[in-house]
C-alpha cells in the first residue's frame, strides 16, 4: 500500500473526516537540508496532496514560492508558506503555516482571509489547544518517529501520539520520520493525515 493511499485512510477514520473533507491526507515540507530544491518531489506528489513551502532563509524566497506556486495549481496540490502570512496573502497562497511559536499569526491571516488553510506546528496537547485557539484547521503534531531534521530529539512514539490527538480539538496531522515501512502503526491512532519530507517522495 503506498503512503498517500495510506493517508487516506487514516484522514476518513478520523472523527473530523467530515469537517475538514478540503485538508488533504498528505503533506510534503520542503526543507533547505533534506530537500532543497522540492520541484522534483511535487511533480511525484498525487493531486489532492498539501505542500508546505518552508525555505526561510532563501534569498530569492518570494521568487521560488511562486514558482513552486505556479507548480501545485497545475497539479492540484494545496500550497502552504510558512511563516510568513503576508507574503502567503501577497503571492495568492492557499494558506499559510506556522511554527509552534507563531502560533498566534493565524488570527491574523483569518481576519484578512477567512478562508485561507491554516496549520500550526505543535509538539504536546497544550501546543494543540493553542493552534485550535487561534484558528488552526490542523496541527502538524511531531516527531512521531525518529527524524533526521532533528537527530536525538524525543519521539512521541504511535502510542503517545494516538493519546495526544484524543485531547484534540481539530484534525493532527502526523509529522516525523514516517515512511512506507512506519505508517501502518498510525492506524487507529486517531490521525488525519500524515506530513514529512524525505519519507514522503
Amino acid at each position: 500500500m503506498t503512503l498517500a493511499r495510506l493517508a487516506i485512510q487514516l484522514k476518513c477514520a478520523s472523527r473530523f473526516a467530515r469537517r475538514e473533507r478540503a485538508l488533504p491526507a498528505l503533506w510534503l515540507l520542503s526543507d533547505t537540508q533534506h530537500l532543497h530544491n522540492p520541484r522534483d518531489a511535487l511533480l511525484r506528489l498525487p493531486a489532492g496532496s498539501g505542500f508546505i513551502f518552508r525555505q526561510y532563509d532563501h534569498p530569492e524566497r518570494e521568487g521560488m514560492a511562486r514558482e513552486l506556486l505556479r507548480l501545485c495549481r497545475k497539479r492540484r496540490i494545496v500550497f502552504l508558506l510558512a511563516g510568513d502570512w503576508r507574503m502567503a496573502l501577497r503571492i495568492h497562497a492557499d494558506g499559510a503555516h506556522f511554527p509552534q511559536g507563531l502560533a498566534r499569526q493565524a488570527r491574523a491571516i483569518r481576519r484578512v482571509k477567512p478562508d485561507a488553510m491554516v496549520t500550526v506546528a505543535a509538539h504536546g496537547l497544550r501546543s494543540m489547544h493553542r493552534a485550535h485557539q487561534f484558528g488552526a484547521d490542523a496541527t502538524l503534531l511531531s516527531p512521531v518517529f525518529a527524524t533526521q531534521s532533528h537527530p536525538g530529539a524525543a519521539t512521541l512514539g504511535p502510542v503517545r501520539f494516538a493519546k495526544l490527538t484524543r485531547g484534540a480539538r481539530a484534525p493532527v496531522i502526523a509529522l516525523g520520520g514516517i515512511h512506507a515501512n512506519n505508517a501502518r502503526r498510525l492506524r487507529g491512532s486517531g490521525a488525519a493525515g500524515i506530513a514529512g519530507i524525505s519519507g514522503i517522495v
